[in-house]
């Protein structure tokens, strides 16, 4: 996370800015440049629940969250800690990267209005570069991991199914590292960690590394985008 943050990143996140604020991306890209178009699953479920969860972690869980706070059919997003103990679930620990933790958010939908997989299409194209391993951008360690945390054995074999017919695409330059595990535990972040994004939008670290991603929501995948953030504050 926040850190001494080098000139180039500087430079490269204020040209990604620019260019998602003038349309100039291509429609097919390397991973990593946060506008890609992916299809959608061809395996995905029909919910008649009125709400189901789904826990996705790609890096640090404030980019994440302030990703799916703007997701139609979202109405609620923690940021949190999956896998590993209660005892050692505290972001001081955490990042020690010998819990076992992965950096995550719990993310509350109504399945009438969204389905899991396209949750899974915006995770893997717009809110984590999933070809890298054990890493996110400048966050390194296996707490900021690619992973589904699968709350049921559908989930499991949604996300299973959907990370083959991506590699299958040829659409990333390299295979898809994600893991898919089943759901044991998540334990939610301190408090200060909430809402992060939208509480701190001109913070180095959000302007460089999240920012693109909620652009590239918004323009890459419109028929989803919701303008005002499902805050945790207000649930």
């Amino acid at each position: 996370m926040p850190g001494n943050t080098p000139l180039y990143l500087v430079m490269a996140a204020a040209g990604l800015i620019a260019a998602f604020g003038t349309g100039l991306f291509p429609t097919r890209v390397a991973a990593g440049d946060l506008n890609k178009p992916v299809p959608a699953p061809v395996l995905d479920t029909v919910n008649d629940a009125e709400t189901e969860v789904a826990v996705l972690a790609g890096g640090c869980f404030w980019g994440q969250q302030g990703v799916f706070q703007h997701v139609k059919g979202v109405t609620r997003v923690v940021s949190g800690y999956s896998g590993g103990a209660k005892e050692t679930a505290t972001y001081e620990q955490v990042a020690s990267e010998t819990t076992g933790h992965a950096e995550a958010v719990e993310i509350t939908f109504d399945p009438k209005q969204v389905s899991f997989g396209t949750l899974l299409q915006i995770y893997f194209s717009v809110a984590h570069d999933p070809t890298q391993l054990d890493r996110q951008g400048p966050d390194h360690g296996p707490s900021y991991r690619s992973q589904v945390v699968a709350a049921t054995p559908r989930q499991a074999e949604i996300a299973r199914a959907y990370i083959a017919q991506l590699d299958a695409t040829g659409l990333f330059a390299k295979a898809i590292v994600t893991r898919v595990e089943p759901l044991t535990a998540f334990y939610p972040a301190e408090d200060y960690h909430q809402d992060y994004l939208v509480r701190n939008p001109d913070a180095p670290y959000i302007r460089i590394n999240d920012l693109p991603k909620i652009a590239a929501l918004k323009q890459v995948w419109p028929q989803y985008w919701r303008p005002d953030p499902v805050l945790l504050a207000s649930n």
